[in-house]
């Protein structure tokens, strides 16, 4: 009896913290990830650190579409930089070990910033429907105190939702692997390590994913219903086309967060055969991609901040 308590403590030892996993068989190939993270971070402060200093710098821009889309912004870069620290310890210091506690942390972070972009980007899906939807009254409507509002309201939900994925995970013993699956960590990866039940973490998870990115989805759907009813009751061909054209950029930034989303989903429930490597590349893509895309289509797709943007490499060119 007393050997398998100290069997027991021991195994419970050795979960102070997780190991990560880099390229999946094949750590030896973990330093040539190095230059392109570095890359894809670097793009996306650049990136995001552009549309935010020409937004605040341009007065023209003082607009709700433009708040929203500093919003969505920040809310890029945080992402991206919740997932920093882990993925620089695995790829440039060859350090895959990471604390329960600083998973844990890390974790609440992802899923919360998560949460706040699907919010985000139902508040633009009602910016687009009040612009198309009623223009002369957009700004009254849509003013700093109720974008403010909206702002907190949505960062409010992301954390009251994820507050009890930390003490969910925490609760549960850790007495089989302690190998995470992806380079950083989330809850579902942390939770099937666990030696007890987890039917109250899945069913929390499974509600949160419903209630949140879920619902959200089928709101912005919705939202787009409305802007199509509203936008084909326009006499005027071109002015259809032209209150059309005012969208296209939140649905590509729709499009490169949920699609991503619905693809790791996919693989994780009937992708089992798949190669680890697979898994690996799509959470990547999941968490990595949209920050570094999301600045380049608003810049290509807003006539607005192209035009700034292409203003300041212009001055400093002349300046040269």
């Amino acid at each position: 009896m007393e050997n398998t308590v100290m069997s027991s403590n021991a195994s419970h030892a050795t979960h102070h913290s997780f190991i990560l996993t880099g390229i999946p068989g094949m750590p030896e190939k973990n330093p040539w990830m190095a230059f392109p993270l570095g890359l894809l971070y670097t793009l996306t402060l650049l990136g995001n650190g552009t549309i935010l200093a020409v937004i605040k710098e341009d007065q023209s821009l003082h607009e709700p579409m433009y708040y929203f889309l500093c919003i969505l912004a920040l809310t890029d870069v945080s992402l991206s930089m919740s997932t920093l620290p882990s993925m620089l310890s695995i790829f440039w210091f060859n350090v895959p070990r990471i604390a329960f506690d600083a998973c844990i942390t890390q974790m609440f972070f992802i899923h919360g910033f998560g949460v706040v972009e699907s919010g985000v980007l139902v508040s633009m899906a009602f910016d687009r429907f009040v612009a198309i939807r009623d223009p002369l009254r957009y700004a009254s409507i849509l003013t700093h105190g109720v974008i403010s509002k909206i702002g907190i309201a949505v960062l409010t939900r992301a954390v009251c939702v994820v507050f009890p994925v930390p003490f969910l995970i925490k609760r549960l013993p850790f007495c089989h692997s302690n190998v995470l699956s992806h380079s950083y960590c989330l809850h579902q990866d942390a939770m099937r390590l666990a030696c007890a039940s987890t039917r109250v973490n899945s069913l929390y998870g499974l509600i949160i994913v419903i209630f949140t990115l879920g619902l959200d989805a089928l709101i912005i759907l919705f939202s787009y219903v409305l802007i199509l009813k509203t936008v084909l009751g326009i006499a005027s061909r071109a002015e259809r086309l032209k209150a059309l054209n005012t969208c296209l950029s939140h649905i590509c930034a729709v499009l490169l967060f949920y699609v991503p989303l619905i693809g790791v989903t996919m693989i994780h429930r009937f992708g089992k055969h798949l190669s680890p490597v697979v898994h690996t590349l799509m959470a990547n893509i999941y968490l990595l991609l949209p920050p570094v895309l999301n600045p380049i289509v608003y810049s290509i797709k807003t006539t607005q901040i192209r035009k700034r943007i292409i203003q300041v490499f212009q001055r400093r060119k002349n300046k040269v």
